[in-house]
């Protein structure tokens, strides 16, 4: 008898990606020991657009192509070549393929994001080595370091703060307009990088979710600890009220056909239920603003008791409006869609 089929976990081959779905393929394997779960990674157009520019502002924000990083994906699972795919939630468009659905969200990680930062305290020791590169290490001398814990509001007039996310440029420009943005593209190791090296950098900002995946972890002093990091960087947690996340920021999302009731009877062994009710919320949110994955627009829906709270911003139009509500769990979606009527 010929062996059974393995079951086809797709994903895109980046570092976090990968770290996603092998957390969800050893949740697989853990609750269905007998079945055979393999990954097959697949490169998305925003794999191969890396250089792009995802920081858009208005109309610009909506012409740039959605499931950027999703569509391959999809292709494989209505083609029959995938059984399910494996999402950074943040990415997956509201709108899904014809017979194609949001199937299971495993429990969330930490929605918040972080402010990376060079040590002060690390450059003044090093302060005579820096000299001595300063010739051949263009920018070294330049570099420019802070305390631990620093907040947004300890920043220097005109600081430098590189991000390719519009909301959280809009944010940081909301708290302190006196900033100066700049993009920056690569993963996190990538990031922290370029704003140890480059001294016309000051910060950036990443998300606490994507860190924690890929096993950077933020020490009591704020020191940060992990393979890659760079010497003397520091990072603070921005609380939600100085930076809502973006929708379905911290979630994984797995994709399925619609009628794969074997699969999705696997998956749902997978879901989380608070999590999943709230990222209907804030998904319904965006879809009721029109937008996508790079709208302008931040939003946590959280569960307390019987009811789903959920707070939303919006930089539409560069105008900045907030909205809170609360509902029933069971009218998560129609939560979504109330806040998303009345900010817009």
């Amino acid at each position: 008898m010929a062996a059974e089929r393995p079951i086809i976990i797709c994903t895109r081959g980046s570092a976090l990606a990968l770290a996603q779905s092998n957390m969800i393929a050893a949740m697989c394997r853990a609750a269905f020991p007998r079945l055979r779960f393999e990954l097959k990674i697949i490169k998305t157009t925003g794999d191969k657009l890396q250089k792009a520019s995802m920081a858009k502002k208005g109309d610009q924000a909506e012409s740039l192509p959605k499931g950027l990083f999703t569509k391959e994906l999809e292709v494989a699972l209505v083609k029959g070549q995938a059984d399910l795919a494996v999402h950074s939630l943040k990415d997956l468009p509201t709108d899904l393929p014809s017979g194609l659905i949001l199937a299971a969200t495993p429990k969330r990680e930490d929605v918040r994001d972080v402010l990376i930062y060079r040590d002060a305290n690390f450059l003044a020791k090093q302060k005579e080595i820096i000299r001595e590169q300063a010739d051949s290490a263009s920018g070294k001398s330049d570099l420019r370091g802070y305390q631990p814990h620093l907040k947004l509001k300890d920043f220097p007039k005109g600081a430098t703060i590189a991000t390719s996310s519009t909301r959280r440029k809009m944010s940081l420009l909301d708290a302190r307009p006196d900033l100066k943005i700049v993009e920056i593209r690569g993963n996190v190791a990538t990031r922290m990088q370029k704003v140890a090296e480059r001294g016309e950098l000051d910060a950036t900002i990443l998300a606490l979710a994507g860190m924690k995946r890929l096993n950077f972890d933020i020490n009591p002093d704020g020191t940060i600890r992990g393979d890659a990091v760079p010497d003397g960087m520091l990072a603070t947690i921005l609380s939600l009220d100085e930076m809502l996340p973006c929708v379905g920021q911290g979630a994984i999302g797995i994709e399925t056909r619609a009628d794969d009731e074997r699969i999705l009877k696997i998956v749902e062994r997978l879901n989380h239920f608070d999590t999943f009710h709230a990222v209907t919320a804030e998904r319904a949110f965006l879809r009721g603003m029109g937008g996508g994955c790079q709208s302008p627009v931040g939003a946590h829906a959280e569960i307390i008791g019987d009811k789903i709270s959920l707070k939303a911003i919006s930089f539409r139009d560069e105008t900045v409006k907030r909205g809170a509500v609360k509902r029933p769990i069971a009218e998560a979606a129609a939560l979504g869609e109330q806040i998303a009527a009345e900010l817009k």
